[in-house]
């Protein structure tokens, strides 16, 4: 059996166990919820346009202008009974003169009132809510995709050692083949539930009328995303792998994947408290455990030029080569010490 052959066959049995764990699922079901709620709160925050009864004549072209849906009414009775119905939210009688049940419609009065034009010159085209709730999702789903998917693949291995399961293993395929099968499994697992995220996000956007707005920004992040995804957590995927050998019980993870866990959460929170620090960010964007967070949101947000993902990407390749080896070398020189915790040092030299 060739190495490939032996990578495919592992990496085939860690996708049936996957596919069939409960957990898993609820997982990817927990991640549909999330995203659907994202485009779906808006629209239910915003609650449609503002309906006004308007029985002056007059009234009825500002307001229109101003995107309010106006109902047009013969006298004041009638736009007094659509108010008392609950039809509409104000009323502008002759007079001119607003009505309203029992707050004063501010907006209503301020579109009726006289102002000197404004002009923005950059103006968003994208709501300030979903401005603040897309990178929020983006991180979130990178932290978390990684961290779970990371912490079960150095489970996976410390119960393969904890059950002596690795020796029965290893003398079938070798160490590289059970480490690129496992890793590529996992891999392809947290790429396939992303990509279902994505296509579930434009049908929902699509379906929901979501402002074109949103929808011409998130594609190109999207497809940035993705390969920062896929690389990011390739570089974490064997690092998490290598942690997992190192112990020799489950009871041993929280010490040997403190290091792992830490270039995972500090990052995730750093991008998110420093959204509204550009120089922040575009730092962040180049660091490797940062930059699957950040540069995409920069990206969402108009902030970064065209090479820059390049550069980062690039960057974030290159570091991902250097754990993948650093992460299979403490994966292989500490897999077969099963009676004790093995120090990174003690690994790498016995690899």
């Amino acid at each position: 059996m060739t190495t490939f052959e032996a990578t495919r066959l592992v990496a085939g049995r860690e996708l049936r166990t996957k596919l069939r764990d409960k957990a898993f699922l609820y997982s990817t079901a927990f991640f549909l919820v999330i995203v659907l709620a994202s485009i779906v709160l808006p629209a239910i925050i915003s609650g449609g346009p503002t309906k006004v009864a308007v029985a002056e004549p007059a009234a009825a072209a500002p307001l229109r202008q101003a995107e309010f849906e106006v109902v047009e009414v013969p006298d004041t009775a009638a736009a007094e009974k659509l108010l008392r119905d609950g039809e509409v939210e104000a009323a502008v009688v002759p007079g001119p003169e607003v009505l309203a049940m029992d707050d004063p419609p501010n907006d209503v009065v301020s579109a009726l009132s006289a102002a000197p034009p404004v002009r923005l010159l950059d103006p968003g085209d994208i709501d300030p809510f979903l401005m603040v709730l897309i990178p929020t999702i983006l991180a979130m789903l990178f932290f978390l995709t990684s961290y779970t998917y990371g912490l079960q693949i150095a489970q996976s291995v410390i119960e393969e050692k904890q059950t002596r399961i690795v020796e029965i293993l290893v003398s079938s395929v070798p160490v590289r083949a059970l480490l690129a099968g496992k890793v590529a499994a996992m891999t392809l697992l947290a790429f396939g539930q992303i990509a279902l995220l994505a296509v579930v996000a434009f049908v929902g956007m699509s379906v929901t009328d979501v402002d074109t707005g949103v929808v011409d920004a998130l594609g190109p992040t999207l497809a940035w995303f993705l390969p920062f995804f896929v690389l990011g957590f390739l570089m974490l995927a064997t690092v998490w792998a290598g942690v997992g050998a190192l112990a020799s019980r489950q009871e041993e993870i929280t010490s040997t994947s403190s290091p792992v866990q830490m270039a995972v959460l500090i990052p995730f929170f750093a991008v998110l408290f420093l959204q509204d620090n550009a120089s922040a960010q575009q730092i962040l964007s180049y660091i490797p455990f940062s930059s699957p967070i950040a540069m995409p949101i920069r990206l969402f947000k108009g902030d970064a030029a065209g090479w820059e993902p390049l550069v980062s990407l690039l960057i974030l390749a290159v570091t991902a080569l250097l754990l993948l080896a650093a992460g299979s070398r403490i994966y292989q020189g500490s897999l077969m010490r099963t009676r004790q915790k093995t120090t990174i040092a003690a690994a790498w030299k016995n690899a």
